[in-house]
């Protein structure tokens, strides 16, 4: 009995399936731009949970808020790096919504932290060639932080070397949610929302979905970052606390990254 030929949904594959859509460079103003070998050999997108701040201050026996110091030394280093291999974009989960369930000292505390590191290191991201974008709801923020993110999103808007996304006041669920609320507004049918407009509408439209994401600390777990985006994403996870994450563990997981193979489904 002959079978009955198959009838595949109109838009399957999603676009995540396709090589030149997983080999896609940024396509905001500015972005950097690499060539397709140099595509094919390294991730276009790296994303990192920067986690381990609190247990590498426990485990000197200093405050969380000096572990948090530590950690935003350690980006430093990591961006620069980052630079150096040619990573188009990287994307670092800095603060999540579910943060402000901490005490108020360590809440108030990150976001010194944060006003400080900008206005310190603006100069050098701009001479990096480094552009900052946020995702996250920047509203929700105390005025001075909002003010500081403002001025470094200006500041480094020419920057053209590598796309350097700081997910602050961030939380994938809460992207989601503002998505919908804005293809909502916009008027569009239910028949037109495919996966194309969802990615439109996060906050990450334009930028290609992270290729690596990697969670430092040891633990294994997204933790509500970037989870439309990492659909696909190869995920390793490192015991090395944040704080002492260095080049060469970035290079271990690119290394890593690199000896693996990406089949999107087939």
């Amino acid at each position: 009995m002959a079978r009955a030929p198959l009838i595949r949904p109109t838009d399957a594959p999603p676009r995540a399936h396709e090589v030149e859509a997983a080999l896609a460079v940024p396509t905001r103003p500015n972005a950097v731009t690499a060539s397709r070998k140099q595509r094919a050999e390294a991730p276009n997108h790296v994303a990192i949970i920067m986690d381990g701040n609190r247990r590498w201050a426990r485990g000197r026996g200093v405050s969380e808020l000096d572990g948090h110091a530590a950690g935003v030394e350690a980006i430093r280093e990591i961006l620069r790096h980052a630079v150096r291999r040619g990573i188009p974009v990287l994307t670092l989960y800095a603060f999540s919504r579910e943060n402000w369930a901490r005490t108020d000292a360590e809440v108030v505390g990150l976001f010194g932290l944060l006003e400080s590191a900008i206005r310190s290191e603006t100069d050098e991201l701009r001479a990096q060639g480094v552009r900052v974008m946020l995702l996250g709801r920047l509203d929700e923020l105390p005025a001075a932080t909002r003010a500081s993110i403002e001025s470094a999103l200006s500041a480094t808007a020419g920057g053209d070397r590598l796309l350097l996304n700081i997910a602050f006041n961030y939380a994938g669920r809460t992207e989601l949610v503002d998505a919908v609320r804005r293809i909502i507004r916009s008027g569009a049918s239910p028949e037109s929302i495919d996966e194309d407009a969802i990615a439109s509408a996060l906050y990450t439209a334009g930028l290609p979905d992270p290729d690596l994401v990697i969670r430092t600390g040891g633990e294994q777990r997204l933790s509500n970052f970037l989870i439309w985006q990492s659909a696909y994403a190869e995920l390793i996870s490192s015991d090395t606390l944040w704080p002492d994450f260095g080049p060469a563990d970035l290079d271990a997981a690119l290394a890593e990254y690199a000896s693996r193979t990406r089949r999107f489904g087939r």
